[in-house]
């Protein structure tokens, strides 16, 4: 194994940006660069890092540290020091910090393990941290802590990128239960996610299961919006206008990860805020892409979308009370939620701040 800064240990910082210190060439920026089809350069050339945003989980953060480790392994011989995992925490307190140090000792060799504390709050903060601190390096995959990757998912992800060089190629989440749902969650597939055959290009994607080419991301001088880093999106915004930018996102349905839901989100309060919160957030990356001329027309157009919403799910709410249908209910409900969010957040209002702390 390696650590950072030949200590021996992961340490932290106070969260002023850092650098990685790794190999690999900067590159300018496109859709393509060195280790691309055809190169006969190894897609690791250029030194990647996987980072895992945490914050005060520390079990969940150990188990998605041990699942990205086990598969590093399988790699790291093909560009010894290129690899490394990252661990960024938002905590100020830098309470994950003995458990990846802790986990040291379980880095395959060749593979590096780092600790870094971004005391700035919210996830996108976290996020733009991970791209200062890969600077050097030409690859950055994002997983969540409360993740866990299935068998090859990191060699599944590379593959893709190494066939086609696209500027970010995303992967499936599944849901992992921490118990079993009731059956209004389970109709309501709340925790569901779409997947396409592996190569489509998607227009948007998410960063829980996410690599990038640093060398675009730097070549479009793109950050993640912190001012949606305590309610999420950021991410949607973020990739949005990779694509805007010329990139390309492909879609890799063999790099899954299990997602790991407790317990306490199981709630119906507690999904029906989600769904509210996210349709809300979704009106305000529309907003941020369309510029401060078109915002009129996205409002009134997120306002009627929302009270139409409302009704049609109001009216499957009924019909599945009437019919007995757990569906019907369930995703009726959905879309009365994501109806509320849409018409609060076309006047400014309806985020929830999932990602927020305290300062």
């Amino acid at each position: 194994m390696t650590a950072a800064s030949g200590s021996g240990i992961p340490h932290a910082h106070d969260g002023s940006s850092g650098s990685g210190g790794s190999p690999g060439t900067g590159g300018s920026g496109g859709t393509g660069g060195s280790g691309g089809p055809g190169s006969g350069r190894s897609v690791l050339s250029g030194g990647l890092t996987i980072a895992i945003p945490t914050y005060r989980r520390p079990d969940a953060v150990a188990r998605a540290v041990r699942g990205v480790l086990a598969q590093t392994a399988e790699i790291a011989s093909e560009a010894l020091d290129a690899v490394e995992v990252l661990v960024i925490d938002n905590d100020p307190s830098a309470s994950a910090r003995s458990v990846v140090t802790a986990l040291c000792a379980e880095a395959p060799d060749g593979v590096g393990l780092r600790y870094e504390v971004e005391t700035r709050p919210g996830v996108a903060a976290v996020r733009n941290r991970a791209l200062d601190e890969a600077a050097g390096r030409r690859l950055l995959i994002f997983i969540d802590d409360d993740e866990e990757p299935e068998p090859g998912w990191l060699a599944a992800l590379l593959a893709v990128f190494d066939a086609t060089t696209p500027a970010a190629v995303a992967g499936l989440v599944v849901p992992a239960y921490d118990i079993e749902p009731d059956a209004w969650v389970r109709a309501g597939a709340f925790f569901e996610r779409r997947t396409w055959p592996t190569g489509t290009v998607r227009p948007v994607a998410a960063t829980n299961n996410l690599l990038l080419d640093l060398d675009v991301v730097r070549g479009h001088d793109l950050r993640f919006d912190e001012a949606f880093g305590a309610t999420g999106g950021e991410d949607t915004l973020f990739t949005r206008r990779i694509v805007a930018a010329g990139g390309v996102i492909r879609w890799c349905d063999g790099a899954r990860v299990r997602d790991h839901v407790p317990v306490d989100r199981l709630h119906r309060s507690w999904i029906l805020q989600r769904q509210r919160s996210h349709a809300a957030t979704a009106v305000r990356v529309g907003l941020a892409l369309a510029g401060p001329g078109a915002h009129a027309v996205k409002r009134v157009r997120a306002l009627s979308g929302g009270l139409a919403r409302v009704l049609v799910g109001s009216v499957r709410i009924g019909v599945g009370a009437l019919g007995g249908s757990p569906v019907h209910r369930a995703r009726g409900a959905r879309l009365v939620a994501r109806g509320r969010g849409m018409a609060a957040a076309s006047v400014g209002r309806g985020v929830h701040s999932e990602y927020g702390r305290s300062q």
